[in-house]
């Protein structure tokens, strides 16, 4: 279909638009379309970089429109598009008919025409709608990409688009490891004497969308006394957040050499700068794609790291699991000014207690300390403050800029960001990190003879401080409730009372005998968010589900005084997710399982999709509950 011009055309990177080629064939909606009309452009031989729009910008595009953008880079090159304005007509949800842009890579679906984009060429993806729907930026499979606008006859006042184009060396994109022989995308990275101890690897093709129905496997082996950190610097395999069971496309990290060891991380959606830390010498990641749609993909880095060889007071000081009095603060400590750093690391003790300096007498003006925790593997860094006394105040606080303090800091998106502030005497809720990583901060400033300074007990914990259930090692967090262990007892969110961890997903199964249902009633339900509890207003959410993959169930969110879920058989699936935003004391629930004779007495009011009930039970329900508590209690 294209111009013999253009097949002879040498290597050099060359941009084409492509106008009045007429070939009269039918575009059949998948294909594309040789009847759009071209022009040739050659007055960017030889640039890596510049801009495309669409006619007439920033003014509407006409109507009946058909344009081939051709972008054609060297063949170790590949393009990158960025839309810096957006504006495509969208006549129907999919795209599909009215106005759109589709877009072509060379390496994509192909009919019985010859290798490249042509006629037979099926489109990788197609756009319309505001910058919103547009994607950040688009990457070519190979050295050729292609963009059809095509425009409806009905009008509008859309104003088409503007961006700019790049052609880069595919290079830069090769992951460092080994490759298997005769696979498509499995790696083994071996720690050894004369080799670098970092490097990076990528997903299937990427920057560009990764294939469907592909399973990669990343093999790290470290030496004796080296450990795996990995940081999946960015990593876009769906919008949203959906539950990862429910996610055709995942990437799952194993603490050990294959997939029988736990599971570390399960990452889906869209991350940036999310870091792992293994427990040992070798490491496993599993990469599957089975989506129709399928995202960007991921870009990592590793680093072998040594074992930390502290020095042998500090490390006396871990094993007793207590720091205290000036012993905390590391340098030397003068009555004007008092410094201290700590790091606590899980590999070297499971838990202590940490208290500010000179405990429980008032800590000395001036002071400011700075403590790390390091956790490895499945691990959360657990902080439960047992006193809390800074500097007197008299009424409500507003901030705690301008007061002694205590800030405490997680890591969101690679960035150190400042979780919280404490300041007064009253004693803060259990806190949870949000990954391997949490810090403190403490300054006492002004100091008086009523600062007590504060006590708190810390541990490294891999059941996300639940207490009940069996906690499974296919999941980060996961637990199961059997009626054959137990008919009855209590569910709660991650480290409940306190504040549940951030970007944390943990899953609760139910599993009743045939003839018996799962009931649960909350007592308390604190989870950030606001109804319908979706992505688009950053809310957590608990979902309730029959079935183990689930995308259509109700999500609930927000402070609810009464909330009772009946499962329909006798399995239950609770979805508890939270982001990287706010925070809440998440929930508690009491269980039973229920034959369904049972079960009809404490029916809810009302059903989501035919399944639970979430309305507040009358007082009378309630005490029948109760009464069959009794009954099974005796």
């Amino acid at each position: 279909m294209w111009p013999r011009g253009i097949e002879n055309m040498k290597t050099s990177t060359v941009l084409f638009l492509l106008v009045h080629l007429s070939l009269h064939t039918v575009d059949e909606g998948h294909a594309i379309n040789p009847s759009c009309s071209c022009v040739r452009f050659t007055s960017t031989h030889g640039k890596e970089r510049g801009t495309f729009s669409s006619p007439d910008y920033p003014r509407p595009y006409p109507r009946g429109l058909c344009l081939l953008y051709t972008f054609h880079a060297e063949p170790h090159q590949i393009v990158e598009l960025v839309f810096t304005d957006f504006d495509i007509y969208k006549e129907h949800l999919d795209c599909t008919r009215g106005d759109f842009l589709k877009v072509y890579s060379e390496g994509g679906t192909h009919g019985p025409g010859p290798p490249g984009i042509n006629e037979y060429s099926a489109w990788s993806r197609i756009l319309c709608g505001n910058r919103a729907d547009a994607p950040p930026a688009i990457y070519s499979h190979g050295p050729l990409m292609v963009l059809e606008l095509q425009s409806g006859e009905k009008m509008s006042n859309a104003s088409g688009f503007i961006g700019t184009y790049r052609f880069i060396d595919r290079r830069n994109f090769e992951t460092d490891g080994v490759k298997v022989v005769d696979t498509l995308c499995d790696y083994v990275f071996t720690s050894q004497p004369n080799r670098p101890a970092h490097g990076r690897f990528y997903s299937p093709r990427y920057p560009s969308g990764y294939p469907s129905n592909v399973r990669c496997s990343y093999h790290f082996n470290a030496r004796k006394h080296e450990r795996i950190k990995l940081i999946f610097e960015e990593s876009y395999l769906q919008k949203g957040d959906e539950s990862c069971l429910n996610r055709a496309d995942i990437i799952k990290v194993f603490d050990g050499k294959t997939s029988t060891a736990p599971v570390i991380a399960m990452l889906c959606n869209e991350i940036v700068g999310y870091e792992i830390l293994s427990t040992g010498p070798e490491l496993l990641i599993q990469f599957t794609a089975n989506s129709n749609i399928q995202g960007q993909g991921f870009k990592a880095s590793y680093q072998f790291l040594m074992e930390d060889n502290s020095s042998a007071d500090v490390e006396n000081n871990r094993k007793t699991g207590v720091v205290d009095g000036l012993s905390a603060l590391g340098p030397a400590v003068s009555a004007a000014t008092s410094s201290c750093h700590q790091v606590f690391r899980s590999d070297k003790t499971s838990g202590g207690k940490l208290i500010s300096p000179l405990y429980p007498s008032p800590y000395p003006p001036k002071t400011q300390c700075h403590y790390d925790f390091l956790a490895s593997g499945r691990e959360r860094v657990r902080i439960v403050f047992e006193d809390f006394s800074l500097q007197r105040v008299t009424g409500s606080i507003i901030d705690c800029e301008s007061m002694d303090s205590l800030d405490v800091f997680l890591y969101v998106d690679g960035r150190l960001e400042k979780m919280a502030s404490y300041c007064g005497n009253d004693v803060p809720k259990p806190l949870m990190s949000n990954g391997p990583k949490l810090s403190i901060e403490f300054r006492g400033i002004y100091s008086s003879r009523y600062s007590r300074g504060f006590k708190i007990s810390y541990s490294f914990v891999e059941d996300y401080a639940i207490a009940t259930g069996k906690q499974l090692l296919e999941f980060p967090c996961a637990f199961v409730y059997n009626s054959t262990e137990r008919r009855r007892g209590v569910v709660t969110s991650p480290n409940h009372p306190g504040l549940y961890p951030r970007d944390t997903e943990c899953n609760y199964f139910f599993y009743g005998r045939k003839n018996e249902r799962v009931h649960l009633r909350f007592t308390h339900f604190d989870v950030e968010g606001v109804v319908p509890c979706e992505a688009v207003s950053a809310s957590d959410y608990v979902q309730f589900s029959s079935k183990m993959i689930d995308k259509g169930s109700q999500r609930h969110c927000g402070q609810l005084r009464e909330l009772q879920i009946a499962s329909e058989g006798n399995f239950l699936r609770v979805t508890f997710r939270s982001n990287d935003r706010l925070d809440g004391t998440g929930f508690k629930a009491e269980y039973i399982f229920l034959k369904d004779s049972e079960m009809q007495s404490i029916k809810p009011d009302s059903s989501v999709s035919g399944t639970f009930g979430s309305k507040k039970t009358t007082l009378g329900r309630m005490i029948l509950l109760y009464f069959i508590y009794f009954l099974i209690k005796v």
